[in-house]
């Protein structure tokens, strides 16, 4: 039973690191990236459908995306999406492909992306905190049924806190290294 709720407990922590992985996944350096478009969606014949569905992207070099549609028509849709997006960049579109050109970042930009890296890095932290927070509660209410003893209950939240202690861990390694790349030169 105590050891269901530990593996559950890192089971769930691990979706969260995967969730912030690809949160931070989306956050633009300096060098081009499909993983910037995932989360992009194309009004495509009056759907919104994701890109990557309806085109084809790829890094030919490292300041360059482009993206291919399967069906030409779709070009105008996605130039919009693009234009309509967050993401900051020009597409230039050439009637067969979309390129997207990804310009240096300025030194204040990149300040700005490592707050929001801070911010990502933190969600994350508080996911973690709270995944524990849902194991512990469930081992107190277990204790409280005599189901397991007070003994049991302690070590279960030494390993939960254990399993957290990794995770945390794990995040302030991912949240550095992105801060590194993006204030990469």
């Amino acid at each position: 039973m105590i050891g269901a709720i530990v593996t559950n407990t890192g089971e769930r922590m691990d979706k969260a690191i995967i969730a912030m992985r690809h949160e931070f996944a989306g956050v633009r350096t300096g060098r081009a990236s499909t993983a910037i478009l995932d989360r992009l969606q194309v009004d495509y014949y009056g759907t919104m459908t994701p890109l990557n569905q309806i085109a084809g992207v790829s890094v030919p070099e490292a300041q360059l995306l482009i993206i291919q549609p399967w069906d030409k028509s779709a070009l105008g849709a996605i130039e919009k999406a693009i234009q309509r997006s967050e993401l900051g960049l020009s597409p230039s579109n050439d009637g067969n492909v979309i390129r997207l050109a990804f310009p240096p970042l300025s030194e204040e930009r990149r300040r700005d992306l490592v707050k929001l890296i801070k911010k990502q890095a933190e969600e994350g932290r508080v996911a973690v905190r709270n995944i524990r927070r849902d194991a512990n509660e469930h081992l107190k209410s277990e204790e409280k049924n005599h189901e397991i003893s007070e003994d049991e209950a302690k070590r279960a939240e030494d390993e939960v806190q254990k399993v957290t202690d990794k995770h945390i861990a794990l995040i302030d390694e991912m949240s550095q290294a992105k801060e590194a790349e993006i204030m990469q030169v």
